[in-house]
């Protein structure tokens, strides 16, 4: 029987180091390195350390505010932890969405999938059921509402990507990152947003042949930087980082926006978007939510945490559908408006008007819906 490494780091010892330093106040505490972020993280990933660290670790970094080699320290725990798999496709392109979702009003975005693997890009997004701190509407619930199978292994996953007629799927962190998904419990404790919240969207455990790319959105002005570096270090040939309603990937469709990019090893620019361009003139900013979808026995709990999720699910499945079916409204410029800029990004189209008008195409002529259809 082969000995125990005497040598190899122990996760306890580690852990007490990094927190030792992280955790000592606003003006004392000092940074850790990228392969110690690394080893705590697979720490707690893996039960190697109890709650009560895990906690203390998550909300010092927090406080502290994380560096960049911290952010991709934890990252590269969670890409260690990720099944992955590659599609029998050239190229994937990943929908990443909040993973705590949508409060204030329907995520039409779980349909965009389906909109651009019409549009010939094959698609993938991902996520889980529900998690703090928004506790929103996900992408999962969406899905399920609309009657998608949520559960697909990576393997099956990669696999639809890549089938004729398809071209999209869903998989969920349960699925490719399952220490990670076990960590919803804590993250609930935490209360606040932990590093997690920022690295998760991109691990992307569904990658092509050639190129892998990726489109997420982003609220507070310091994350473009943040998400590029983050995207390159976990293997995107490409990045679209939108400032969109509630940190998605479709921004208001009411005014102007921005949309930060790379494209392999060049610098982060940034491309200006206007829903008015695309002859989109609507008077909300996104999906309107119908109707005060709060739970009636909310008692003490916050206004985010009582919101009725799976009945707002059940609406945004609908209105989804409904665009998919080419009724126009707000629904249906979120799809041509979420789909013309990643196509624009990944240069399939000369213009963002051009993309908007093959995004509308898909739509009216039922290809859309009919590659949604194929994973009912």
């Amino acid at each position: 029987m082969p000995q125990a490494d005497s040598r190899a780091p122990d996760p306890a010892a580690i852990m007490r180091s990094c927190i030792q330093r992280i955790a000592t106040g606003p003006e004392l505490s000092k940074d850790i390195s990228f392969e110690e972020a690394r080893a705590a993280m697979d720490a707690i990933l893996h039960g190697k350390v109890g709650a009560v660290q895990a906690g203390v670790f998550l909300i010092a970094l927090r406080m502290k505010r994380e560096t960049d080699d911290e952010n991709k320290g934890v990252l590269q725990a969670i890409l260690d932890a990720t099944t992955m798999a590659v599609a029998p496709v050239d190229e994937v392109f990943h929908v990443a969405d909040p993973y705590d979702g949508f409060t204030r009003g329907l995520p039409v975005s779980p349909f965009l999938p389906a909109v651009l693997a019409a549009c010939g890009v094959p698609t993938v997004s991902h996520g889980l059921e529900r998690v703090g701190p928004k506790y929103g509407v996900t992408h999962r619930q969406v899905l399920q509402a609309a009657g998608v199978d949520v559960d697909l292994n990576v393997a099956e996953a990669a696999k639809r990507i890549g089938a004729p007629g398809i071209g999209w799927a869903y998989v969920d962190q349960k699925a490719f990152c399952p220490p990670l998904h076990e960590l919803v419990g804590l993250r609930t404790l935490i209360v606040k947003r932990p590093a997690i919240t920022t690295v998760e969207v991109l691990a992307g455990p569904i990658r092509g042949r050639k190129k892998t790319h990726i489109a997420t959105g982003y609220v507070h002005k310091p994350y473009p930087g943040k998400y590029a570096l983050l995207a390159r270090h976990a293997g995107f040939n490409s990045a679209a980082l939108i400032r969109g309603v509630e940190g998605g990937v479709i921004p208001s469709l009411q005014q102007p926006s921005k949309v930060f990019y790379y494209h392999g090893d060049g610098e982060l620019d940034q491309m200006p978007v206007n829903p008015a361009t695309i002859g989109i003139r609507q008077s909300t900013r996104a999906v309107p939510m119908p109707g005060a979808f709060t739970r009636p026995d909310r008692g003490s709990e916050d206004v985010v945490t009582a919101l009725d999720t799976q009945a707002i699910a059940q609406a945004a499945a609908e209105a989804g559908l409904a665009a998919l079916e080419g009724r126009h409204g707000a629904a249906y410029d979120s799809l041509v408006y979420g789909a013309a800029i990643c196509s624009r990004h990944l240069g399939r189209y000369d213009s963002l008007e051009a993309a908007a008008d093959v995004a509308r195409e898909c739509l009216d002529s039922g290809g859309a819906l009919a590659r949604f259809r194929s994973q009912q």
